[in-house]
This record gives C-alpha cells, sequence and structure tokens, in this order.
C-alpha cells in the first residue's frame, strides 16, 4: 500500500500544519520545552504511518499504526497542558482533526487486525 494515498496520513499531515500553526502562538521561553514536545509528537503520526505502511506484513504495519495511536495520545495531552497555560486558547479546530485521525487510525488498526487473523 502507498501511504500517500491513506486518508489518515493526509489528515495527519493536515494535523501536523495545525498544530505548527498553534505552535507559532507559544512564548519563545517555551521553544525548547512545549513546542519542541508538541511538534515531535506530532510529526511521529504521519511518520509512523508511512514506515508501517511501507512494511511487508500487516502485524508491522499495525505496530507502527500503535505507535501513532501514542504519539496521538501525546497531541492530545500536550494541547490540554497548552491551553490550560493560556498558549492556545482556540483549539476546537485542531481537536476535532485530531480526534478525526485518531478515528482514522483505529479503523485502519482494525482492518489490519482482521486482515491478520
Amino acid at each position: 500500500m502507498y501511504y500517500k494515498e491513506l486518508e489518515v496520513w493526509k489528515k495527519s499531515i493536515e494535523l501536523v500544519k495545525g498544530i505548527y500553526e498553534i505552535c507559532n502562538e507559544f512564548p519563545q521561553s517555551e521553544q525548547f520545552g512545549l513546542t519542541a514536545q508538541l511538534k515531535r509528537a506530532v510529526i511521529s503520526v504521519p511518520s509512523n504511518i508511512a514506515e508501517g505502511a511501507a512494511r511487508y506484513s500487516n502485524k508491522d504495519t499495525a505496530r507502527f499504526i500503535d505507535t501513532a495511536l501514542g504519539s496521538i495520545a501525546e497531541v492530545d495531552t500536550q494541547l490540554i497542558i497548552a491551553k490550560e497555560l493560556g498558549y492556545a486558547n482556540n483549539i476546537d479546530a485542531i481537536q476535532i482533526l485530531l480526534n478525526q485521525v485518531n478515528a482514522l487510525l483505529l479503523g485502519f488498526k482494525k482492518h489490519l487486525n482482521k486482515t491478520q487473523e
């Protein structure tokens, strides 16, 4: 399967762009803290989807999708922290996109698991 054709990969790229836009609003003092952590976590999502899709077995692919799901949870937590600290106040749209990516990842994993049986 070619990862660039996967809807989950496309949506995760949108998520990366949205997170980068939000991080631009963070204070300079967070450049090496929350900003860096948030960017690293969100970049991990499409990267793991791509790497998983390049694998030869659905079992290997599912493992990378699990990693992407973990990164989504990280991003969600870090967004909540950013909101609580007053760095990101209007995150509703990005939360919706994050939830869409999460749902697509879960659906993809379910599909992969069915094809392994």
